[in-house]
């Protein structure tokens, strides 16, 4: 059996992107800045002259990046866990096919695709090598899998803040870069490119950052046994109380920085 990195509720978690889908996108401007910084790694045409080049979209959530990743192949199909996320998707009219699905039982043949993207998506999964196993099987040989994926750093700011409060972290668990490395490997991954980029946003107040985190589904927090983490933000008093130990991190020219770790991953299934 896999080794579980952490326990995830996939139907909460499901439900709790599917509650957010509507205005996602007003709150993911870094998940659209990470997204396109994957697209750049990517061929901006089919790969192939025959009208069979596949591509999958794994974790598309509303579909945002569905419009440019099908002028990149000739089939396109987008897949994520929240049926709310796709409903969204749906709107766009990107001609994708749309499936929900899990990243760790990929609900597809053996190699059936030319290439995969994935942006933000796998720091959920349950079992890492297991995902990156699914997506090896569905690529064909010579295919190449296009990844980004946040790392343990992320936030830390905000979880320097909330330890202050009460000695917890408040803040999603992420793989570290050895920890992701050794999924990878695991899953037989051999030689991946792997780019790590810190990505510094800025905010007036933190309440801003606050309400990104909710509008994305991102704000509720697990243990690694499953269990509800501490309470959050209870009332005023607390809002207050987070805010005044987040000052810390104010910069000279006034602004709140929250930082986000990411990588970019790059893999290609041999021939």
């Amino acid at each position: 059996m896999t080794e579980r990195f952490q326990t995830v509720d996939k139907a909460q978690l499901a439900r709790r992107f599917g509650a957010a889908a509507r205005h996602y996108d007003a709150h993911a401007r870094f998940q659209q800045e990470v997204g396109q910084a994957l697209l750049e790694w990517m061929p901006s045409r089919p790969v192939g002259t025959d009208l069979t080049v596949s591509g999958l979209d794994l974790g598309c959530g509303t579909g945002f990046f569905l419009p440019q990743l099908v002028n990149r192949c000739h089939q396109l199909v987008g897949l994520d866990l929240a049926p709310g996320m796709l409903a969204q998707a749906a709107l766009r009219g990107s001609g994708a096919r749309l499936l929900c699905g899990d990243a760790e039982q990929l609900p597809f043949a053996d190699n059936a695709f030319d290439w995969v993207f994935s942006s933000l998506a796998l720091q959920w999964c349950e079992r890492p090598a297991q995902a990156f196993g699914e997506l090896l099987r569905v690529v064909k040989p010579g295919g190449q899998i296009f990844f980004s994926t946040l790392l343990d750093e992320s936030l830390w700011q905000l979880r320097a803040a909330w330890q202050q409060l009460d000695g917890h972290a408040h803040v999603n668990r992420f793989l570290s870069l050895p920890q992701l490395e050794q999924a990878l490997a695991s899953a037989g991954v051999s030689a991946p490119e792997l780019r790590c980029i810190t990505w510094d946003l800025a905010y007036l107040e933190l309440p801003q950052l606050l309400r990104d985190l909710k509008g994305i589904g991102a704000n509720q927090v697990n243990d690694n046994q499953g269990r509800a983490a501490p309470a959050g933000l209870s009332g005023r008093a607390r809002l207050q109380q987070l805010t005044q130990a987040y000052e810390a991190f104010r910069q000279p020219d006034g602004r709140l920085v929250a930082s986000y770790r990411v990588c970019l991953g790059r893999l290609s299934k041999p021939r």
